[in-house]
């Protein structure tokens, strides 16, 4: 049996990976997305404001990145949040329906003590293509 062909996925719409991984792995009709933490794409550096505005960003990478492996937040079945504080997952929420719709992905909300680069917010996403794209 043969392995199935995986192939990077990279815009530049989104952060640079900034270490050995990419920003999404296409295995078939599956692509995983790697998380992404509120960096300005042309700037590399963390948005400046409040939890919310780091949110934005962050849907906004890995709506990017979706868009570069051929799909879009709607076809993102699987969503890990991670939060180092989980005061802010009503604020995730909140942000979430803005840019997600009906039947909502799967998701996991995670607390953790850092993130890289002092982002207080990192998600990361598992994309479901339709077939034939």
């Amino acid at each position: 049996m043969t392995a199935p062909t995986r192939s990077a996925v990279a815009t530049a719409d989104a952060p640079a990976a900034i270490g050995t991984y990419s920003q999404a792995v296409r295995v078939g009709e599956t692509v995983y997305l790697s998380g992404q933490i509120p960096l300005d794409p042309s700037t590399m550096q963390l948005v400046e404001g409040d939890i919310d505005t780091q949110i934005h960003r962050v849907f906004r990478n890995l709506a990017a990145v979706a868009t570069a492996a051929g799909g879009t937040l709607d076809d993102c079945v699987k969503l890990t949040v991670y939060l180092t504080s989980l005061a802010h997952f009503a604020r995730v929420n909140a942000v979430m329906g803005e840019y997600f719709c009906e039947p909502y992905p799967a998701r996991a909300a995670i607390g953790v003590a850092e993130l890289p680069r002092g982002a207080a917010v990192e998600v990361d996403a598992i994309m479901a293509l339709p077939s034939g794209e």
